[in-house]
């Protein structure tokens, strides 16, 4: 195996990489179609990275976390409207969710009220406010929680074909 950069300012292309043990030619190889100077232009900021190389690198690493990074650090798309999501513990998560859940039942009945007549007045923008900010936490805790699974299947701790057969399975029980 190469050296590790000596280079203290790192962006997270080349942390990936070096944590996953990769030189930049093992991981060349292993991304297929990115070459080694592409990859260095990607680690060195001179060239910018394309969401194919995102794909590529968050497999080839072992870190799912690589695509939310990229959205809402580089695509300015994502930018605007994706959460970041920074990875947490399943505990963590789940507390989290329990919480906005319990918060979000007790403003269930203010939400009916506002929304009753399809519009929403002055005197009901505030409580519609902070109702849309428990369901964006919500949203950021359902997005943890998948982040923690993609990290745990990446991992081995859970079998990915099991998970699928077992999601699919529940998917067309609902259907």
């Amino acid at each position: 195996m190469g050296r590790r950069s000596l280079k203290t300012d790192k962006n997270i292309y080349m942390r990936s990489r070096e944590d996953a043990g990769m030189t930049r030619a093992e991981a060349s190889e292993a991304l297929q179609f990115i070459s080694e100077s592409r990859l260095e232009k990607i680690e060195s900021e001179k060239t910018p990275a394309q969401p194919e190389d995102i794909l590529a690198m968050a497999e080839a690493y072992k870190r799912p976390e690589l695509c939310n990074y990229y959205c809402t650090h580089e695509c300015p798309i994502g930018m605007e409207q994706v959460p970041e999501i920074k990875p947490k513990g399943l505990s963590q998560i789940v507390l989290g969710m329990l919480a906005t859940l319990n918060s979000l039942d007790r403003e269930k009945e203010r939400l009916i009220e506002i929304t009753e007549d399809e519009q929403i007045t002055e005197d009901e923008l505030a409580d519609f406010a902070r109702i849309q900010s428990e369901l964006d936490r919500i949203a950021e805790t359902v997005e943890s929680l998948r982040l923690w699974v993609k990290r745990t299947v990446v991992s081995g701790d859970i079998d990915r074909g099991k998970l699928e057969e077992l999601r699919k399975k529940e998917k067309s029980s609902h259907s």
